[in-house]
């Protein structure tokens, strides 16, 4: 089934000349079928283009998924036009009554700000509340990993000698994951971050557990144990060429940014990346959407507010 969307979102037509099967929402209202709702907050800089990456593995499965995007009210955009959030964005006060199967907060560029100088810092953390009773499952990407550890744990994370950027290998802790299921012995996924958040503290804290990590780049995904929250400290989603563009535009910049790691052939920039994470990221959404959401979710969404989720799960 195909991911339901507005046919004027720019994604729309990008994933249809790519052979994405995408249905307009006018469409899919003909199907008498209870799609799965999934809500994006969308904090990075790029909005279009990070639409694109996650829509892209959100559609590989057969289950039909209606996506809604969320911005921060808090805060102003320099990167995507005025327009196109008032089109195709809603604010938490527009939904925050509304109930989602799913929900994934995106990274965003303010790692090296704490937390609280974050000018959406307030606004963000309500919608990290309002997730608990509102979103059966979330996915934290990136600086959201560590900005959900740290307001629902109080994991910290710490500043990093060198960016941690690149393409690095990776391995399962608990091979009976759902999210983690058919995955390779070692997998690789990108990396573009600043800080860090460490094990030891996050082994100090019991509802959580780590699934998997590298050797290079430290904890990748960490879960509660109630499988209902995933936070990730990677990029899976980013495209062949996303870490290539981060890299040149420091460059011209005159930034002091290393060679990613385990990216260009032969170290070469000249050369055309090798896209070595594809499979595992469209698998890793897949099973996400169908292990963790649609197999666990309940068929009346209201049912989210009156139920106890305190059970752990094969996270």
């Amino acid at each position: 089934m195909p991911i339901r969307i507005s046919s004027e979102l720019p994604a729309f037509r990008t994933l249809g000349e790519e052979n994405i099967f995408v249905m307009s929402k006018e469409r899919a209202e003909h199907q008498d079928i209870r799609p799965l709702k999934v809500i994006i907050l969308n904090i990075m800089p790029k909005k279009i283009e990070t639409e694109c990456q996650l829509m892209r593995l959100l559609s590989n499965t057969p289950l039909q998924v209606d996506i809604e995007l969320l911005q921060m009210a808090s805060h102003i955009s320099k990167n995507t036009s005025r327009h196109h959030l008032e089109a195709f964005y809603k604010t938490f006060d527009e939904i925050k009554d509304n109930r989602y199967d799913g929900m994934i907060v995106t990274g965003a560029p303010v790692e090296l700000l704490d937390y609280e100088q974050v000018d959406y810092w307030e606004e963000i953390t309500r919608i990290f509340e309002w997730s608990k009773t509102h979103v059966f499952s979330t996915l934290h990407i990136c600086w959201a990993a560590q900005a959900g550890l740290y307001y629902h744990f109080g994991i910290p994370k710490y500043p990093l000698e060198r960016k941690m950027f690149g393409i690095f290998p990776h391995r399962a802790e608990v091979k009976k994951s759902l999210l983690l299921c058919g995955f390779d012995d070692v997998f690789y996924v990108p990396h573009s971050r600043n800080t860090e958040i460490r094990r030891d503290d996050i082994e100090k804290e019991r509802q959580l557990a780590i699934l998997t990590s590298s050797e290079i780049s430290g904890v990748h995904i960490i879960a509660n144990k109630n499988g209902r929250q995933y936070f990730i400290t990677g990029h899976s989603e980013y495209d062949r060429d996303t870490i290539a563009a981060e890299y040149f535009r420091d460059v011209k910049k005159g930034i002091d940014i290393q060679l990613p790691y385990n990216y260009f052939p032969e170290d070469n920039p000249e050369k055309i990346p090798v896209f070595s994470w594809r499979c595992t990221a469209n698998l890793m959404f897949s099973n996400w959407l169908n292990y963790c959401v649609y197999q666990r979710t309940p068929y009346n969404l209201d049912e989210l507010e009156i139920r106890s989720w305190t059970w752990e799960t094969d996270y």
